[in-house]
Order: structure tokens, then C-alpha cells, then sequence
């Protein structure tokens, strides 16, 4: 087992961030788009500001600011040796005025902080560049304390800590056909990625909960990142390979006998554990009409998968092969050997405004399925539509629709059933958890976005029975009203 580092190094790390900090695009005119997730753009519809971990930089509200944006003059010297940095704060303000476990309404914030040195520039290492990201969270979690639902209400909720999130070195080789990067990592911010999908607010939408759910600390994303190497290759012609070797529990969660709270056993982000069953994350990309002035309207099709070799608990039987539920069990899950999954992503430009070449409508879909027994979730799907600039006036703002559905494993209905014929008592049966949700994000001015949200949540937890019910019947569906509030410096 791997120990803690002091932190002592996050407090480093965040002082030079702040001395000299990461990666921003132009200040001013409108931005050249690169795609969520490192990839070719291939959706007209990704909005201006995202709070996923594979989004990027768009704008700045720095010329905006006027003499207040950089009174000192910093930025451009700073990027002129290769060093450049970006602050983005989002704040949500979300309630659920029906349903869930209870009615509440709760405020949540986050500061993120990037940093991107350029070796080339700085020392003269070609293709090489060092990058570091660090959260600052506050606030209480809807979804946690309120809805008690698994696909998380909003992707920034996450317990308050001031925590590293990534810490990576990258070289690209072979003119940039192939690129290396080592250090700690996070798979959501390259792997399971749709484009159009960074509009929207619940958690799902980023990393989806079959991976979070199903992987031990919830794997290697938001808000725990994992030592890892990637490797990525880019031979031309709209393909792209890539796989991740992850440590495979990113806090220890896994681990019989220790507190499963993940965020609370690595509460800095500095465990760098080492010695746990890996993780492997591969995926095969196949973009298409992304060449400059291509007629035909850009997309791409992804395959991928991931496989875990640890072991975990199995959900329904004990260690003798009793069921979990049978008062002579000894209350410790079978072991059971690895975890694995495949999806599979299409994203796609349907319609581009013409003469524009960020505005119009997109499409997205993903699909996954993980048949190992040790998977709380066994089948997820999401998908969605998002329009940006669909009112005159208004060419940069994103409207967007969006369903996810999660189906608990068999393993994990099975076990309810036993609990049911074990006790006699009547109590609900989890089946599965679904999310619809509508968004509109509005550019205040470039760098600055308000975005209201609702969502509707369809068997909370997949079905479970209100802790809070005295008579054990399922929580409600809940409705979710909320406000973001973004801003990138």
C-alpha cells in the first residue's frame, strides 16, 4: 500500500500555479475550437463554457475587465517563455422541489486551476510539456444529502477539499503522430468522451455512472485522478488509438476493512498510489469530414473499452456462498475476479448554419455494457440533441436536451429479492435510474455564462426505498431546478 504524500506538495504546486499558472486560449476574437476530450472538433453545438474535465479552454473574460484584466501585464510575458495558466469558477445553485429523499436546496462552488508549461520555449525540449490542475471545492451536494439518486445531479458536486487533480508530463514523437504522457491522470478528461455532451449539467454526461459506479473510488475521475501512462496515436486520415494503464483505485476504496468513502481517504489528491490491480481504459476513434473546408457535416465514432484486474465483493453472495441476506451469512461478499466493460460513442453535426462554422445543431449517443458480476451497473445509455446559436442575436449560446438510462446488474436485483423472501417484509426492487434533462447556456459576454437547468429524475437510486419513510416505499421521482454560473480568466 502506497502512502500519503504530505501536503505539503499541493501547497507547492499551487503557489507556483498562482506565481505562474496553465493553458488559455487567444483573449480576444472568437475562439478556434479544438473538441472536448484533445480530439478533432466534429460538433458545431459544444458550448462556450464546460464544467467536464474533458472540455477546454475557450475564452477569457479578461479583455471584458479592461485595465483590471492583467493589470500588470503578465499574461503575455509569461506565455511568451511558455508559461500560461487559466482560473474558471463555477457555481451552481440547485434545489428539488419534489421527490427524492427530501426537499431541499443546497449551493455549490469551484475553482479550477490550470497550469501548462512548454518545455520548448522554457528550456528548448521539443514536444514536451508538463501540466497541472488543481481543484478548490465548496459547498454541499444535491444529489448526496437530498435526491439520493446515483446519476449525480451536477458535475462539480464532489465533497469540499482543496485537492491536485492531475499532475502530468507529455512528449509528442514522430511529428506528433504519436504522443506519451506519465504521471497522474484522470481517464475522464480523454476516454468515454462526447462532444456534444459537454453542455450538459449532471455528472453522467461527463463520466458516465456505469464507469463511476461500477469502478473502485469511482475511477480515475472527478475528482480523484491516478498515476498512470497514456499512450495516443494519430497516424492521419480521421483515426486516432489510444489507451490508458491506470493504477486501478485511485483512494483505496477497495481495500477490505477501510472507510469506502474515496474522497475522504485521499483528501488532497497526493495518495499517488502505485500498488493496486491495474486499470486499462482503450478506445479507437474514426473521425470524418474534419479537414478544412470539408462540404459534408464532421463526426465521429468511437469504440472502446476498459478492464480492471483486481478483485471486488460480489453484491449478492457471502464468502461460504450463503446470500448476503441470510442471518447466518458472515456479512463479507465473495470475492470475485476483475471487472470489464465495452461502449461504444457517436457524435454528430446534423445541421451547420450556413457560412458558420460553430454554429448549428449536434447529436450524441453512447451505449455501454459490463457482463462482470462484480458490475453494480450492467447497461447504460445516454443521449441528446444541443443547438448553438439557434436564436438571431444569440450566436453563442447552447440550448440542449439530453436522457440517460442506468440498468442495475441482475446481481444487484437478485439480492433485493433476497432480503425480500429472508425478512417477509415488502420493500421495493431496483431495477434502474434514468435522467432527462433540459439546458440553456447564455453568454453574458465572452468568458462569462449563466446557464438555468432542470432535470427530472425517474426511480432515484434505481428504485430504493426512502431511508426517511417510515413505511419503506420507494423515493419519489425528483425534479431538479437549477443555476450555473461560470466564469474563465
Amino acid at each position: 500500500m502506497s502512502r500519503p504524500v504530505s501536503g505539503a506538495l499541493s501547497a507547492v504546486l499551487v503557489a507556483t500555479a498562482l506565481a505562474c499558472p496553465p493553458a488559455a486560449a487567444e483573449p480576444t476574437g472568437r475562439p478556434v475550437f479544438e473538441g472536448a476530450g484533445g480530439d478533432p472538433r466534429v460538433s458545431v453545438a459544444q458550448p462556450e463554457s464546460t464544467s467536464q474535465a474533458s472540455g477546454g479552454y475557450v475564452r477569457s473574460i479578461e479583455p471584458s475587465l479592461g485595465s483590471f484584466g492583467d493589470p500588470l501585464g503578465l499574461r503575455p510575458l509569461l506565455k511568451r517563455q511558455g508559461i500560461e495558466y487559466s482560473l474558471t469558477y463555477i457555481t451552481d445553485l440547485l434545489g428539488n422541489p419534489f421527490g427524492g429523499i427530501r426537499q431541499g436546496a443546497i449551493v455549490e462552488d469551484r475553482l479550477n486551476l490550470r497550469l501548462n508549461l512548454d518545455l520548448q520555449r522554457l528550456a528548448g525540449w521539443d514536444g514536451a510539456t508538463v501540466h497541472a490542475n488543481a481543484y478548490f471545492i465548496h459547498g454541499t451536494g444535491l444529489s448526496r444529502y437530498y435526491v439520493g439518486n446515483l446519476l449525480t445531479t451536477s458535475v462539480i458536486e464532489a465533497l469540499p477539499s482543496s485537492r491536485l487533480y492531475v499532475l502530468w508530463f507529455d512528449q509528442q514523437l514522430f511529428d506528433g503522430t504519436l504522443g506519451l504522457r506519465i504521471g497522474q491522470q484522470a481517464a475522464d478528461t480523454e476516454f468515454f468522451v462526447s462532444q456534444t455532451a459537454t453542455l450538459f449539467v449532471n455528472a453522467t454526461f461527463g463520466w458516465p455512472a456505469i464507469t463511476g459506479l461500477d469502478l473502485p473510488s469511482g475511477g480515475p475521475a472527478y475528482p480523484l485522478a491516478a498515476p498512470a501512462i497514456r499512450a495516443k496515436y494519430v497516424p492521419g486520415n480521421g483515426f486516432s488509438l489510444q489507451a490508458g494503464l491506470y493504477d486501478g483505485d485511485p483512494a483505496g476504496a477497495n481495500r477490505p476493512g477501510d472507510d469506502p468513502e474515496a474522497q475522504r481517504l485521499d483528501r488532497t489528491g497526493t495518495n499517488f498510489r502505485t500498488r493496486d490491480p491495474a486499470l486499462v481504459v482503450a478506445e479507437a476513434t474514426y473521425a470524418f469530414n474534419t479537414e478544412q473546408g470539408a462540404k459534408a457535416l464532421p463526426g465521429d465514432i468511437t469504440l472502446g473499452g476498459w478492464q480492471h484486474f483486481g478483485r471486488f465483493e460480489s453484491l449478492r453472495l457471502d464468502n461460504t456462498g450463503l446470500s448476503l441476506a441470510d442471518p447466518n451469512s458472515t456479512g463479507i461478499g465473495r470475492r470475485l475476479r476483475g471487472n470489464a466493460g465495452i461502449y461504444a460513442i457517436y457524435d454528430q453535426t446534423l445541421y451547420r448554419e450556413s457560412g458558420k462554422d460553430d454554429e448549428g445543431l449536434g447529436f450524441f449517443v453512447r451505449a455501454a455494457w459490463s457482463p462482470t458480476r462484480s458490475s453494480l451497473v450492467s447497461a447504460y445509455l445516454d443521449t441528446g440533441l444541443a443547438y448553438k446559436g439557434l436564436f438571431d442575436g444569440r450566436d453563442d449560446d447552447t440550448v440542449g436536451i439530453s436522457l440517460a438510462h442506468a440498468r442495475l446488474s441482475d446481481d444487484a436485483r437478485r439480492a433485493d429479492i433476497d432480503t425480500i423472501v429472508v425478512t417477509g417484509m415488502p420493500m421495493p426492487r431496483r431495477r434502474a435510474e434514468t435522467v432527462i434533462e433540459a439546458t440553456y447556456q447564455a453568454v453574458v459576454v465572452p468568458g462569462f455564462t449563466v446557464q438555468p437547468d432542470v432535470q427530472l429524475i425517474l426511480h432515484p437510486g434505481g428504485g430504493i426505498a426512502n431511508p426517511r419513510d417510515p413505511e419503506g416505499r420507494r423515493v419519489r421521482n425528483a425534479g431538479v431546478l437549477g443555476l450555473r454560473a461560470t466564469v474563465q480568466y
